[in-house]
């Protein structure tokens, strides 16, 4: 089924696999909790016809105005909300909106953001250093360049990037910081400094990841997320993550893990044995999708 998500060039992740878990149904209260370009949640919103209800948060507001677009159909059953997927229980309070029946986290970068060289996530078009998700506040990867130290930068791109080179990487970001390092311009200083090459990978991915990983406090987001969403489910409610690299899958593991061991009284109940994995077919259509991996719980009765 095509939508105007899809159209656009935005194929939502294991799209098929999300719903299976999620399992939406008429009456149902479901939220997605990075609502994107709106592909998943409308596909929630055709199964739980005609009466199931959407809360979708984004803390981008071009992608929060293009999913509007995306579920105009919808419109009577979905609340838009221009919000941090980290702070869901107390935006699902304010609504009045509570609890949920299902709940998705897709931890991707959009292709929205993507494919809009200005904002800075890409090295394939020269564009200013942003790569912020909310540009209507926090601290630019410019502005952020601009103030650390070498030191502070190389532990930065060590840790949320994994980058073995990362004291070179950023001696060279220092020494040429200023107005006229662009996307491009970064992108090429790392080429010429990291000495081995990952085949199929630009030599500046783990460096751009561990960037905007800091800019937009991720890990802190979905450190935050995972405590607090188990509460905001009712008892059989479901939750679904979509996760695109080792940093926040291991975190999203653990935290299930724990939820659902014996200590302190289970939780959670894991529903994905093993992590979900995109199949043949997806990866041909869908090149993006190759890193993701999908886990999901499910609330156990109080």
């Amino acid at each position: 089924m095509t939508t105007l998500a899809a159209e656009a060039g935005h194929v939502p992740v294991l799209v098929d696999e999300v719903m299976g878990f999620l399992s939406p149904r008429p009456g149902g209260l479901y939220c997605d909790a990075t609502l994107g370009l709106g592909g998943h949640a409308a596909r929630i919103m055709q199964l739980s016809a005609p009466s199931g209800r959407l809360v979708g948060l984004d803390r981008d507001e071009q992608a929060l105005a293009q999913a509007r677009t995306t579920l105009a159909s919808y419109a009577g059953r979905v609340t838009f909300v221009h919000a941090r997927f980290g702070s869901l229980p107390n935006t699902l309070h304010d609504l009045g909106l509570w609890p949920l029946d299902g709940c998705l986290i897709d931890l991707g970068v959009s292709s929205l953001q993507l494919d809009s060289a200005e904002r800075g996530f890409s090295f394939s078009k020269p564009a200013p250093l942003d790569m912020r998700m909310d540009q209507s506040q926090g601290e630019s990867a410019a502005a952020l360049l601009g103030r650390l130290s070498a030191e502070e930068l190389a532990q930065v791109l060590r840790d949320l990037g994994e980058e073995r080179f990362s004291r070179p990487i950023a001696r060279a970001i220092v020494a040429a910081r200023g107005p006229a390092l662009t996307t491009t311009a970064l992108a090429g200083l790392i080429a010429r400094v990291v000495p081995a090459r990952e085949r199929g990978k630009n030599p500046a991915t783990r460096s751009f990841q561990a960037l905007r990983i800091m800019v937009n406090d991720e890990l802190g987001e979905l450190e935050r997320f995972l405590a607090e969403a188990p509460a905001c489910l009712r008892p059989g409610g479901r939750l679904v993550v979509l996760s695109y690299h080792s940093l926040e899958d291991r975190m999203v593991k653990r935290a299930f893990r724990a939820a659902a061991g014996p200590g302190a009284g289970a939780r959670l109940r894991i529903l994905t044995k093993h992590v979900v994995t995109p199949a043949a077919p997806e990866l041909r259509q869908n090149p993006r999708s190759r890193s993701a991996k999908l886990r999901a719980v499910e609330r156990l009765p109080s």
